[in-house]
C-alpha cells in the first residue's frame, strides 16, 4: 500500500513536536512506547503543513471525531482524536500516541491506512468524518 499524502495544521504540527519532545525528555519510553514516539515523528515530518484555515474539510486534525471501520473484521467504531491528557477509551477519545491515533492522522475521509498494533497489522477505512475544528471554525482547539 503506498503512502498517500497527508495534511497536518501549523498549530497541530507545533502542538505535537512540544508533546514528542516531553515524551523523549520524560525517560526512557518501553520499546512499544518509543516505536509510536517515531512513528508520530515520522508522520510529522512527511506531513504537508497548512494553515488552519487552508487545511481540506474532509482531513482528520486533532480533535477531530471520526467513523473508522476495520477493513479485516468490518467492525465500526467512532473516535476522537485527542492529545493523550484526553483520552479516554469509555469516552470514545482515542490518543494520537496510540497506533490507530497516529495512523489516521491527517488522512482524508474514504482513505484506508494500514498501521502495526501491537497484535500485528491493521487496516483502517476512514468512512465518514463528523466533526473536524478546523471546517467548524474551532481554530482554538
Amino acid at each position: 500500500m503506498s503512502e498517500r499524502e497527508i495534511f497536518i495544521t501549523r498549530l497541530d504540527k507545533e502542538r505535537l513536536e512540544e508533546l514528542l519532545e516531553v515524551a523523549k525528555n520524560i525517560g526512557k519510553p518501553n520499546r512499544e512506547d518509543a516505536q509510536n514516539l517515531r512513528d508520530l515523528e515520522r508522520e510529522l515530518q512527511r506531513a504537508q503543513v497548512v494553515a488552519p484555515d487552508e487545511v481540506p474539510a474532509d482531513v482528520v486534525t486533532m480533535n477531530s471525531k471520526v467513523v473508522l471501520r476495520d477493513v479485516k473484521t468490518s467492525e465500526e467504531m467512532t473516535y476522537t482524536l485527542v492529545f493523550p491528557r484526553n483520552a479516554s477509551m469509555a469516552a470514545g477519545a482515542i490518543s494520537v500516541l496510540a497506533p490507530i491515533g497516529t495512523a489516521i492522522l491527517g488522512y482524508r475521509e474514504g482513505d484506508e491506512v494500514e498501521w502495526r498494533v501491537p497484535s500485528g497489522m491493521r487496516r483502517i477505512a476512514i468512512l465518514k468524518l463528523l466533526y473536524q475544528p478546523e471546517a467548524a471554525g474551532d481554530f482554538h482547539l
